[in-house]
């Protein structure tokens, strides 16, 4: 048995050999190979030269044996280099060239130095690390970094967002990498808030919140666009059931910049909805504060007066409105309503007598031409004018106009 040992240890060892010998074969083809396109005329022959020795090296690659081979990984930069050149060339001529294939040749290069930095960093036996490459990788992935942000921002741009995500997302977690700690990218790199806005809006447009949310202090770090950042945000955290969470960040997107179109009509919506006028007032009052004469606040507070039942300030902001632009139709709605809920309001009270009824009358009558008015204005705005005038037409006895508006309701009721 003892004599069998040196035999059966050379025979165990018969494919290790043979596989390095077949790699190092693979390895000097694919040197060849760059070199022959380097050597090319014409560009198409070039890079085919290249993608042949790229693609040898990955195959290598698929074999756990050659993981650690230094030479494959480098071949394999090499080739990749290679064809990113001859895109940037094209590029600096002015000629044609794929501009998603250069950014993805730029991405390549820099997962492969990255994942050779970790076989660079492993420990010899007396627990060293080599870090033979660290330093000259690290500046060539300095270089090379800038890359992968304006790669995120054409893929933004070609509507790619998923592919922006993963170019973003690599961008900003290189900060974290050990072959680039020196740089120290999260103190020093003024394009990082940049990088996580987009990162958040490209994961927002595939409703991917988690993804979203990874970046979101980063993001709100980039001073000119913590409106939109707060305005995805807070429609993030809407459409995930958070409405405490929504209801925060548009306040506090609306305190930050009352002007940003985004905020005020939401937390008024909001606030409407759960009868919540005190609240509405608030946020009516500090926008006017920061511009008394916007239409759109204005309007807000005639709502808001409308919904305490506060009609004469209502209708004397209502009027102002319409004074300045006589199409203004939810002014007429907002006046309409006023006199409508009057009469409604009246009528609810026991005592049935001939003065109340005219009084009532007189309401609805007065309710009419400012409903038929919003009607002509915003005639798709069925939900609005469509039950009012039903029950005007309906107590002022005008029989044609109200059979008109029945037809009307009762196809809407098909539907």
């Amino acid at each position: 048995m003892k004599k069998a040992l040196p035999l059966l240890f050379a025979l165990m060892l018969f494919p290790c050999v043979l596989s390095a010998q077949k790699a190092k074969k693979v390895i000097a083809q694919a040197k060849t190979c760059i070199k022959n396109g380097k050597a090319a005329d014409k560009h198409d022959k070039a890079l085919k030269e290249f993608e042949k020795a790229e693609k040898s090296m990955r195959q290598l690659l698929q074999d756990s044996a050659n993981y650690d081979n230094e030479k494959i990984w480098i071949t394999l930069y090499d080739a990749i280099q290679a064809q990113y050149d001859l895109g940037n060339e094209q590029l600096y001529l002015k000629q044609a060239y794929d501009t998603t294939a250069l950014f993805n040749n730029a991405s390549k290069m820099f997962d492969v130095l990255v994942t050779f930095d970790s076989i660079d960093a492993k420990v010899d036996k007396n627990g060293i690390p080599k870090l033979k490459y660290r330093k000259r990788h690290g500046e060539i992935l300095d270089t090379y970094r800038p890359n992968l942000f304006y790669g995120g921002a054409f893929f933004v741009n070609k509507g790619d967002f998923n592919k922006a995500y993963t170019y973003f997302d690599k961008y900003i977690g290189s900060a974290e990498l050990p072959i680039l700690k020196d740089y120290d990218y999260l103190r020093n790199d003024t394009l990082i808030p940049s990088a996580a806005y987009w990162a958040l809006y490209s994961a927002y447009r595939m409703n991917q919140f988690d993804m979203a949310l990874k970046y979101k202090e980063l993001a709100l770090r980039d001073d000119q666009k913590t409106s939109q950042t707060t305005q995805y945000l807070a429609e993030i955290y809407r459409l995930k059931g958070d409405t405490a969470e929504y209801v925060r960040l548009l306040t506090e997107g609306f305190h930050n910049d009352p002007e940003y179109p985004f905020f005020f009509p939401r937390l008024i919506d909001y606030y409407n909805s759960r009868e919540k006028n005190d609240s509405m007032m608030a946020v009516v009052d500090m926008a006017l504060a920061n511009d008394s004469t916007n239409k759109l606040y204005r309007y807000a507070k005639s709502t808001v007066l409308l919904n305490m039942g506060k009609y004469k300030e209502c209708n004397e902001i209502c009027n102002q409105l319409i004074a300045e632009d006589e199409n203004y139709g939810d002014a007429y709605y907002n006046l309409g309503l006023a006199y409508f809920n009057q009469a409604v309001e009246l009528d609810k009270v026991a005592q049935r007598s001939r003065q109340k009824r005219r009084a009532i009358r007189e309401l609805y009558e007065k309710s009419l031409p400012y409903m038929e008015k919003y009607r002509q204005l915003e005639p798709e705005q069925k939900g609005r004018w469509l039950p009012v005038l039903y029950i005007l037409y309906l107590n002022l006895n005008m029989g044609e106009q109200f059979d008109e508006i029945d037809r009307l309701r009762s196809a809407a009721e098909r539907r």
